[in-house]
């Protein structure tokens, strides 16, 4: 590796997926102000909204979006103020 281009501050830092509350280890540089104890050691927390074991690529399920739904509650909403 080349001296100078790399950053210094890695460190061990917890990412924890939101939506099914799993957590990980892994070095990195990411900026946190929120600590978790993990396994009795207190780690940086990074939060995220998918991650790998959550993400319908990686676990072969996808997740139904009522998109009708929403689409009625615009035409709905937009359709009062059209008239």
């Amino acid at each position: 590796m080349k001296k100078g281009i790399h950053p210094e501050n890695y460190r061990l830092v917890a990412f924890k997926d939101m939506s099914n509350e799993d957590v990980f280890i892994t070095k990195s540089t990411v900026e946190t102000k929120e600590t978790i104890v993990y396994e009795g050691v207190e780690y940086p927390v990074y939060k995220m909204e998918i991650s790998r074991t959550s993400h319908p690529f990686y676990t072969g399920k996808s997740k139904l979006i009522d998109t009708a739904g929403r689409i009625d509650k615009f035409n709905s909403k937009y359709a009062k103020k059209a008239k």
